[in-house]
């Protein structure tokens, strides 16, 4: 069920793709006979929500969202059987923090509250393989540059010691935002800080619209650090980055934190010509969603 597990990064509720019916199915291939009773009554066990499920479920599908699910589960099973790294990526869009006090604290859309003097933005970087986590405060704006510069961070610090032999990385991301696949920016640091610098060949995966809870950085990293953080107030940048560093997971889940004082411009506009320059070779399934910059 892992590639089929969506969870809200603000209430660690879980629910997942299958019916409770498919699920005893296969088990019972795999040898294990239990009823779909047996499998609902497990799941809530596991911290798995029917009613969320059926909530979350309702409304409009983004076209081709189930086609875009199967694809990114194929590519995953084939990064990890080449032992090549699947990274997770986003920002933290929405902060909570349910307190009385008056002090600067994160709330929505990346912000501290008016009277406060700084902005923070979680950058996340996730590792399901490893279960370990990087997460790169900004604090002047989610730019692609800042996005991408996250994980070339990540790859220096972290990735390229994880996973020496390795030249292939694949990321999941979202289909807006910073790391959009509309994005021109997102593409172009791609090229320039992964592909080139570091000779990596880099294929993103993004998710349908509207789908973003089934990126794994949202329920298995996101989750915890606004549970950690919950109520708290977040007075200062080293407050915050001490419950991101001090986030845990019985399953074993670990998390950096690093404070990007970088200023970060917004409005950057990529032209034609510079797009024509990139390595980028687009999948036959959904090609605005699925591709391969490779470096040059």
């Amino acid at each position: 069920m892992k590639h089929d597990t969506a969870g809200d990064p603000m209430s660690g509720l879980r629910w997942t793709r299958r019916t409770t019916e498919k699920i005893a199915q296969e088990l019972a291939r795999a040898g294990i006979r239990v009823s779909a009773t047996t499998v609902r009554r497990l799941l809530k066990k596991m911290g798995f929500s029917l009613r969320v499920n059926h909530k979350k479920l309702a409304g409009k599908s983004s076209p081709g969202r189930d086609q875009q699910f199967r694809y990114i589960a194929r590519m995953r099973n084939r990064f990890t059987r080449k032992n090549w790294p699947t990274i997770s990526v986003d920002t933290k869009k929405k902060n909570n923090g349910a307190t009385s006090e008056q002090a600067p604290r994160l709330v929505s859309d990346h912000d501290f509250l008016t009277l406060a003097t700084g902005r923070f933005i979680p950058y996340g970087v996730f590792d399901q393989t490893t279960n370990l986590a990087s997460v790169f405060a900004g604090v002047t704006a989610d730019t692609a540059a800042f996005a991408v510069e996250s994980i070339e961070k990540w790859w220096r610090f972290t990735g390229s010691r994880t996973y020496p032999e390795a030249d292939h990385l694949l990321i999941l991301a979202d289909g807006g935002g910073s790391n959009g696949n509309r994005n021109r920016a997102w593409k172009v640091h791609l090229q320039e800080l992964l592909c080139d610098r570091y000779g990596l060949t880099v294929t993103v995966c993004h998710y349908p619209a509207g789908t973003s809870k089934w990126n794994p950085v949202e329920h298995r990293l996101f989750s915890y650090i606004s549970k950690n953080w919950v109520g708290q107030p977040l007075d200062s940048y080293e407050t915050a980055l001490n419950y991101i560093r001090t986030t845990r997971t019985k399953t074993g889940l670990r998390v950096k934190a690093y404070l990007v004082k970088k200023e970060y411009k917004t409005g950057v506009k990529i032209s034609n010509a510079e797009m024509k320059t990139l390595a980028i070779k687009r999948h036959k399934i959904q090609p605005e969603r699925n591709y391969t910059l490779t470096p040059r």
